[in-house]
């Protein structure tokens, strides 16, 4: 009920924009300036008691209380490191990002590549703060969480170690927004320790609210190059990384000084002209502000020589700052991973550039009734969770010359990496997309996925997130999520980007379709009036499940007696083994036979209120179901206005409707 309840004030908070970067959901229930306003009127810095300066902090395990890596880590305030401490001193640039003794360079990437696009970067990090005027010992930042933005409050106690920053640091020394960026990130997942290990996308995501895709470079896809100057063009993110095959290569040094398992930024992709011929160059960053490639085109290279004063000016940067660029030839040989976050259209307010088309929605995977596992479960998989989306409009200029409707789908799974601490791993999740062609308001069953071959899939990874970019025809596609095995538990988000105006929505709404037939007394076989008489003319509660009212006359009994032999024959249709129950999987196929469409909402609802432990079914609680779904389906009828889909009521209705379904059972 709690659940349930919380589902609804979200999404009543999402209808009000709360969510949204400029309405963000307080992390905590932490106001800023409520926080900020407090410590200025009691002349007292602010102490974090969610995230407070102590061991546990900073980790579990690696960087638990006691471990070897935290030994000699003292809390300090930036006031106690210099004498004139500022949060963003000249701007703030991907110079600003090194690295300390975290392995989170994935995470670094990113914010390099936040630094950027100023405009984004302000949405993550407010400018106005400062250790001047106004200052209380607070700062806040915002981030990006599976479909909502959510802002981040955090002191300034940072983790020093001989008077020198642990952990991410400006290569000014008097500069602490980066510092700080990471703190409150480390707070929103729990611990500095939560951060090490990771993807860029990750990272990009969370910082822009965008979608991300992965490019193989071992298989690079034709005009990878012109893809990455547009992505750059419109504001995207990129990042890229070399594999490794052990865990012994993990920022390994390559010949030409380059470090496998290691995360870049991308920050150009310039075409110029060397001996007459066109060359392609990209320009990347090492995080950790130095360690550049020493190949060709390195800082200092001789080819530098033979470009012409003007494009030399534009491109060259000599400096051991971390930066440095190399031909896109190299660039596709020596790395393997190459990543790019494309971004919402509320995040690009440029109207000079175009805007992917942008629709998401949350679903839930649950044992025993949405969690169907993938097409290698037959009996389950047409279970999991459904959204449809359908494309109209072709492409514009298409790259390849084919006709033909470019979208990009994600879907990632919920709170990773703060279950880290509890050992817990990432599931491996992945989807199909079938045509839904003909349908209407259905989730498409075994008939239909089982019978007809998907016309795109992803395969499973066990990552936060798997995305691709597909390019199909015109028309309605089912869009089918699901964890590799069944029985996996798990909240997820599914996202969906499209180049041309789409329309995307959950599979089916709840409906149900009456199935009262108009009968006169004389209808009714005589010798079922002569078992009805035994009763003394009425039906009483005790005797029978309550239907309508407290007493079932004739002609409502007879009725009821119908329905039951209706529903008997649908249950005996599923109960496949003759065992008297049936599995709880094959509800909402019983259910949409008795004339009742649920969703994955209401089905969880379902299989949770009358499924045993081992998640069966029996023939009472599959009667009793039915029969109680259609007294709440005419209640809702009856308060419903005109036909809306929707009621509303007052706190004394609220209360009565609640007392009437206790009476039922419904509850």
């Amino acid at each position: 009920m709690t659940s349930t309840a919380d589902r609804l004030a979200r999404q009543q908070d999402r209808e009000q924009g709360i969510g949204t970067n400029k309405k963000a959901v307080k992390f905590s229930q932490q106001d800023y300036e409520t926080l900020r306003e407090q410590c200025l009127k009691s002349g007292r810095l602010f102490e974090d008691n969610f995230f407070p300066a102590e061991p546990t902090s900073l980790g579990y395990k690696k960087l638990g209380p006691g471990s070897e890596e935290t030994k000699g880590v003292v809390w300090k305030r930036p006031k106690e490191l210099c004498s004139n401490p500022k949060f963003i001193d000249d701007g703030a640039t991907r110079m600003d990002i090194c690295q300390g003794k975290l392995g989170d360079c994935w995470l670094l990437a990113a914010i390099t590549c936040l630094t950027l696009n100023q405009e984004i970067l302000a949405r993550v990090v407010p400018q106005e703060q400062s250790f001047t005027e106004g200052y209380a010992g607070i700062f806040h930042f915002q981030f990006w969480q599976f479909g909502e933005w959510v802002e981040v409050v955090i002191d300034d106690h940072l983790p020093t170690r001989k008077k020198k920053l642990l952990f991410v640091h400006s290569a000014e020394r008097s500069e602490f927004w980066s510092a700080l960026l990471e703190k409150a990130y480390a707070k929103l997942y729990g611990s500095y320790e939560a951060l090490i290990e990771g993807n860029t996308t990750e990272g990009l995501e969370d910082f822009t609210g965008g979608i991300a895709e992965i490019y193989t470079l071992e298989e690079t896809p034709p005009k990878l190059f012109q893809i990455m100057q547009k992505a750059l063009s419109l504001g995207s993110l990129l990042g890229c990384s070399i594999k490794t095959t052990s865990a012994n290569e993990v920022e390994k040094r390559t010949a030409l000084n380059l470090f496998k398992g290691h995360a870049y930024s991308v920050t150009g992709a310039e075409e110029v002209h060397f001996q007459g011929k066109p060359v392609q160059l990209v320009r990347m960053r090492n995080p950790w502000g130095y360690k550049e490639w020493t190949g060709p085109w390195s800082d200092g290279s001789s080819e530098w020589n033979h470009l012409s004063q003007d494009e030399k000016s534009k491109l060259n940067h000599v400096a051991d700052d971390g930066e440095f660029w190399m031909s896109y030839s190299d660039f596709i040989k020596q790395f393997t991973q190459l990543q790019i976050c494309n971004l919402t259209p509320d995040t690009l307010t440029s109207d000079e550039v175009c805007h992917w088309n942008h629709y998401q929605f949350e679903g839930m995977w649950r044992v025993g009734s949405t969690a169907g596992g993938c097409r290698n479960f037959p009996a389950t998989f047409s279970s999991n969770p459904q959204f449809v989306v359908r494309l109209e409009d072709v492409d514009d200029d298409p790259l390849d010359g084919k006709d033909g409707c470019t979208f990009l789908v994600g879907l990632m799974q919920k709170d990773g990496r703060q279950q880290k601490r509890l050992g817990r791993k990432l599931e491996f999740i992945g989807f199909d997309i079938y045509k839904y062609k003909g349908q209407n308001n259905v989730h498409l069953g075994p008939d239909v996925l089982l019978e007809q071959s998907c016309v795109a899939k992803i395969s499973f990874a066990n990552t936060r997130e798997v995305c691709d970019r597909f390019k199909l025809p015109p028309g309605e596609y089912a869009i089918v999520p699901s964890t590799f095995q069944p029985d996996k538990n798990g909240s997820f988000l599914l996202r969906v980007f499209s180049e041309k105006k789409a329309a995307a929505r959950y599979c089916l709404t709840v409906t149900y379709r009456l199935i009262d037939e108009e009968l006169s007394e004389s209808d009714v076989d005589p010798h079922f009036k002569k078992l009805f008489k035994q009763t003394d003319g009425n039906v009483s509660v005790k005797q029978l499940i309550m239907y309508e009212s407290g007493k079932l006359g004739l002609m409502e009994f007879n009725l009821l007696w119908s329905k039951i032999q209706k529903y008997l024959a649908i249950f005996n249709k599923h109960d496949t083994d003759s065992s008297g129950t049936m599995n709880s999987h094959e509800m909402r196929g019983a259910a949409t036979e008795a004339g009742f469409q649920v969703n994955s909402a209401v089905l969880q609802s379902i299989v949770s209120r009358y499924s045993d432990a081992q998640y069966v079914i029996d023939f009472d609680s599959f009667v009793g179901c039915l029969i109680k779904l259609e007294m709440l389906f005419k209640m809702f009828k009856t308060l419903e206005r005109a036909d809306t889909g929707k009621i509303e009521l007052d706190m004394q209705q609220v209360f009565g409707v609640l007392a009437l379904l206790a009476v039922a059972k419904l509850l």
